[in-house]
């Protein structure tokens, strides 16, 4: 588990519509369409507080039909047909296209871009990838050497920062080596837990723990 029910803190993301560039929660939408036929209500039952992908972002159920509304004018996401409501209108089927597999393998791969987006965006790979059984060994790595310029930057700024600025930089500086620690911590696990390093493979060297 990602993040405790009790504990967890949700966010709610306004969908912005794009065929190039999606929002969180259009990924999020089209992750869990990639798990196999399924229609919009089951997608945004996800999304609820207590649900797989609520636990760490939350969208309201109309947001969650545009999503896919969105998705479907990209050509990531297609009809397939329909089902009965258990007690409304029948239920579009919805599918991933061959786009929308490669957009997301894609999009699954990259690391996120800042320190403060870890706590959603970088959980939702995560998550997603654990879903469906691979392994977030690169996504890890990739992360670790995203964030090392940033780890150098922060204690060149606090060594020279004075007042304030001390603290911001302070502040700063702890959220990107809990980080560091966190992706560190998760890459020991997946070694500890047996899985396989492939040849030429795992020697990008994380960030030092704190």
């Amino acid at each position: 588990m990602l993040a405790d029910r009790r504990g967890a803190v949700s966010r709610t993301v306004v969908v912005v519509s794009s065929t190039n560039d999606l929002s969180l929660g259009e990924w999020a939408v089209l992750g869990l369409v990639a798990e196999g036929e399924t229609h919009g209500f089951a997608v945004s039952r996800a999304f609820a507080p207590d649900g797989v992908i609520g636990r760490i972002w939350t969208i309201p159920r109309p947001l969650v039909y545009r999503a896919i509304a969105s998705l479907q004018t990209s050509g990531y996401v297609r009809e397939t047909g329909s089902v009965p409501g258990v007690r409304g209108p029948e239920r579009r089927l919805i599918d991933l296209t061959p786009e929308g597999r490669v957009a997301l393998d894609s999009w699954l791969a990259e690391p996120v871009a800042h320190v403060r987006d870890a706590r959603s965006e970088l959980l939702v790979k995560l998550l997603l990838l654990d879903r469906a059984g691979l392994d977030a060994r690169e996504l890890l790595e990739a992360q670790a050497e995203r964030i090392r310029p940033t780890l150098v930057g922060l204690r060149e700024q606090l060594a020279q920062a004075e007042g304030f600025d001390a603290t911001l930089a302070r502040w700063r500086l702890a959220s990107a080596e809990a980080l560091a620690n966190f992706l560190a911590e998760l890459f020991d696990d997946r070694l500890s837990h047996g899985v396989p390093v492939p040849p030429g493979e795992g020697e990008t060297e994380l960030p030092e723990r704190h």
